[in-house]
């Protein structure tokens, strides 16, 4: 099976792109890319669009990255739909007592807040979805000896056969496990955080005025503008509301690297271990967190990674991207920002030197992107780090019932 020439032009053929991963770095590299002129096939292991899919979490994007969608989509008011705004950073101790002082607070935050699959459906829906090849399990790539072209070969989930498809780029957005990645730099490891995230989305649509939800409004009384980060030593939670009526949380705490099955930074929990997780939030947190945890359906872990700076990002004609280049931990809400931006830096580049430069437009955007990229990711482990209460080189670690000004500044998302 050869998908080579299904989205070329009769008279002059576009240079085509193939981009292996269908998430929101995914297709806003499709969205770049076809304004720059180019094709594009998009290879996802997944079977279908996930829409609806109630999978994933929270996330907030800043006002740049809200920019570029709305000039991708064409229909930024739909963005604003689908988005609830976050104006405040607001990082706040709890103490033995379970009372609140406030630690730092940054009133210019100006994100926005959506569920992942809602953004993604949003990005997905404005695009031709002839370009997608759902079901496709990347397996391989090669280059032509001209270094002109890249064949990559993927498996055909409904039929096990394989499919190869042609193209003058490869896009690597295949996630922080990137396998294009490993073929570059086989010793690179994914490094440990020292912690994982429980991580949960309560929908209170229906029970707006049970006990549970009118609590919530009275602890967190800025709910819906406010990004609210409660911190204890060792622990920090992360809550904010996103819309259709959900509450979305996570609770990040130290502990062991847990032993992971597959690529999937997603742990399989048991009854048992939600149990045990309501069980050691009440000695901590909040009352009303700890309720609206125990009434949220489904959580799950994420075992928190990132990796240490690459050295390129760039080889012939590939290209990485998003969490594929850069794996970072989610503090300062920089994952899927630096994977928008990604795919908007590499479209302009395109654009900038033509298909007939492609090498020289690569090399560009690898020097604008690589240098900010890795400063955001080591950022983000700091900030992760101080919030954890781990050690650092620099500095004492962080207690947030004796921390003074000066060292609460370091919490912002804003780097």
């Amino acid at each position: 099976m050869n998908y080579s020439n299904d989205l070329s032009h009769q008279n002059k053929p576009k240079p085509k792109a193939v981009i292996v991963g269908g998430s929101i770095a995914g297709v806003s590299c499709a969205h770049a890319l076809i304004l720059a002129g180019w094709d594009v096939v998009v290879i996802e292991k997944s079977c279908r669009p996930p829409k609806g899919n109630p999978t994933g979490a929270g996330l907030a994007f800043d006002p740049l990255s809200q920019e570029l969608i709305g000039s991708w989509t064409g229909r930024p008011e739909l963005l604003h739909d689908i988005t609830s705004p976050l104006a405040i950073d607001l990082n706040q101790a709890i103490d033995d007592e379970k009372s609140i002082k406030i630690l730092a607070r940054d009133e210019n935050f100006n994100h926005r807040a959506a569920h992942w699959s809602s953004l993604h459906h949003h990005l997905f829906s404005a695009l031709p979805p002839e370009i997608f090849l759902w079901g496709h399990l990347f397996l391989s790539f090669s280059i032509s000896k001209d270094k002109r072209q890249v064949k990559i070969r993927a498996q055909v989930l409904d039929t096990e056969e394989t499919a190869e498809v042609d193209g003058d780029l490869l896009v690597a957005a295949d996630g922080c496990n990137s396998l294009i990645r490993k073929h570059y730099f086989p010793d690179v490891k994914l490094r440990y955080s020292g912690y994982c995230g429980w991580r949960g989305v309560l929908d209170y649509s229906g029970i707006e005025d049970s006990k549970t939800i009118k609590n919530v409004r009275e602890a967190y009384p800025e709910l819906g503008k406010c990004l609210y980060i409660d911190l204890t030593p060792g622990n920090h939670t992360v809550f904010f509301e996103i819309p259709n009526k959900r509450l979305n949380w996570t609770w990040c705490l130290n502990q062991p690297e847990p032993h992971l099955k597959g690529n999937s930074v997603t742990m399989k929990v048991s009854d048992e271990m939600i149990q045990k997780m309501y069980q050691d939030a009440e000695k901590i947190w909040h009352p009303t967190l700890v309720q609206v945890m125990r009434e949220t359906k489904e959580p799950f872990v994420n075992a928190i990674y990132d990796c240490d700076p690459l050295e390129r990002i760039v080889w012939d004609n590939v290209v990485l991207i998003g969490d594929a280049a850069h794996p970072t931990t989610p503090h300062s809400s920089r994952s899927t920002n630096m994977s928008i931006l990604d795919a908007a830096v590499l479209g302009q580049c395109l654009e900038k030197w033509g298909s007939e430069n492609l090498m020289a437009a690569l090399e560009e955007y690898q020097s604008i992107r690589l240098p900010i990229a890795s400063k955001q990711v080591l950022h983000a482990r700091r900030v992760g780090r101080i919030k954890q209460g781990l050690e650092l080189p620099d500095c004492k670690s962080f207690n947030p019932n004796t921390a003074n000004w000066e060292e609460c500044k370091m919490l912002l998302q804003r780097a």
